[in-house]
């Protein structure tokens, strides 16, 4: 036995490596739509290696420090530890400005993956039994990943991050009889405290990237063990000829019926797969390379330390946000309600209630789009009229509801004011999606109606064919 020989089964013996040689096997479909998971696993690790960086030079505290920077306007000012670390690291750090921004755009990836991947699963069906459970888990993913964006808001302590972090600490404040205990221990207290930055630092730097990481490593190895699932073949799969005598002797044996979905046909995990996910991960850091060098984020020097007095004349979230300020943008105060002691307020039935119920939505559709078997091949979007009906209605109200926060905007665009905008806004919310389903409904219906006729001869021509009997 060789040295190399040695070696391995010295390995073999303790990692029992050879049901490692079987899962690098494994094969996964050759779809391309199937790499946005990949994208967004790749942003994460970005997201870490990244935040590590910053939290080298950054200081989560409101006390008080000199700045001696580079920034001129704020030379020798006593500004807060958190708004000024982050200067120190944007102008005077080495790169400090590029990993920032690199930080930046791969949270917006992160989260625009996770969006367009759950999208790719609803549209094909992929989330029906037995993945349930797997699209919880994304979905959890995706509110996590808001979750952290949320808490990496409120880091700068400028005038604009502590003017969206009130806004958030104002919704939670407005929950029933749990929103003073809750906004407490998030925020530390009254908003802002000396307890905030350090809370949400604590959040955004820990508590949820560890929930992301453990909820990535529950969605792969659900993925793994349940098997991708795979577009309809069109025929049956024949293996790959080699040209080899064993190959032509066993081809007829390893051919995989169109129906059979006891097998995956696809790339091997190594090293076809594991070729195209480094090709992937490389053009993410491509891409990300490129918006962090060119396109700038947050200026936290033009808006200056939080300012308790003061208010920004601009304020905008960003656009997975969008949607959520849209509603308590639009919603009339005059909405809020009382049960018995307990307020209803329209701060909270748009920014937690109605939220709540898009998400409880989303979690429940597997269960609702149910299916008794489990099913191994994808979906054609083409051929579910209601099931893509209702997703296109639920991407126009979030479209629509995301126009709703930028309804300044819009009513600067209009010549108008924003109150003469938001009930407009507020009808489009409900009637766009319905609109948008009964066309899609009908569309797709319509179709399959003209190719289940076309696919049918003539009446006239149809004749039953002569009964054969043994007597014949």
């Amino acid at each position: 036995m060789s040295r190399s020989q040695r070696v391995y089964a010295w390995f073999d013996d303790r990692l029992d490596l050879d049901e490692a040689e079987q899962f690098m096997g494994k094969a996964f479909p050759a779809e391309d739509s199937f790499l946005l998971g990949e994208v967004a696993l790749f942003s994460f690790v970005m997201l870490v290696l990244t935040g590590i960086f910053l939290g080298f030079f950054y200081e989560p505290s409101t006390t008080e420090m000199t700045y001696e920077g580079s920034v001129a306007q704020f030379q020798g000012e006593s500004l807060p530890a958190a708004f000024g670390s982050v200067l120190q690291l944007t102008y005077d750090v080495p790169f400090g400005m590029f990993i920032r921004r690199f930080h930046h755009w791969a949270a917006h990836l992160f989260v625009a993956s996770i969006g367009l991947h759950m999208l790719r699963v609803f549209f094909h069906g992929a989330y029906r039994n037995p993945r349930e459970i797997n699209w919880v888990v994304g979905t959890t993913l995706a509110i996590l990943a808001m979750g952290a964006a949320y808490t990496g808001y409120a880091l700068p302590f400028d005038e604009f991050a502590s003017t969206a972090t009130g806004i958030g600490y104002n919704i939670a404040g407005s929950i029933p009889i749990l929103g003073d205990p809750i906004a407490a221990i998030v925020f530390g207290g009254d908003f802002p405290s000396s307890a905030t930055i350090p809370r949400l630092y604590f959040l955004h730097v820990f508590v949820i990237p560890i929930l992301i990481a453990g909820g990535l490593a529950l969605h792969m190895g659900l993925l793994v063990r349940q098997k991708h699932t795979e577009a309809q073949r069109e025929d049956d799969v024949k293996p790959v000829d080699s040209g080899t005598a064993e190959a032509a002797a066993d081809r007829n044996r390893e051919t995989v019926d169109r129906e059979d979905d006891s097998v995956v046909v696809g790339l091997p995990a190594f090293p076809n797969q594991t070729a195209v996910s480094a090709v992937v991960f490389f053009l993410t850091l491509a891409t990300l390379s490129a918006l962090a060098g060119f396109l700038p984020v947050h200026n936290i020097a033009e808006y200056g330390p939080n300012n308790p007095a003061g208010t920004p004349a601009l304020i905008m979230p960003d656009w997975f946000f969008m949607w959520l300020y849209g509603f308590l943008k639009v919603l009339p105060s005059s909405l809020g309600f009382h049960l018995g002691p307990i307020e209803i307020s329209a701060e909270f039935l748009g920014g937690v209630a109605l939220p709540s119920l898009v998400f409880l939505a989303v979690f429940a559709w597997p269960f609702i789009d149910r299916r008794r078997d489990s099913v191994h091949f994808t979906a054609d979007p083409f051929e579910r009229p209601v099931q893509t009906g209702v997703g296109v209605a639920g991407v126009v109200f979030v479209m629509i509801a995301s126009i709703a926060g930028m309804n300044n905007l819009l009513a600067e665009a209009l010549g108008t004011t924003t109150g003469a905008v938001n009930l407009p806004l507020l009808l489009a919310m409900i009637v766009g999606p319905v609109a948008a389903f009964g066309v899609v409904h009908r569309a797709i219906s319509r179709e399959r109606t003209t190719a289940d006729t076309a696919a049918q001869p003539d009446g006239d021509d149809r004749t039953e064919p002569p009964e054969v009997t043994d007597d014949e």
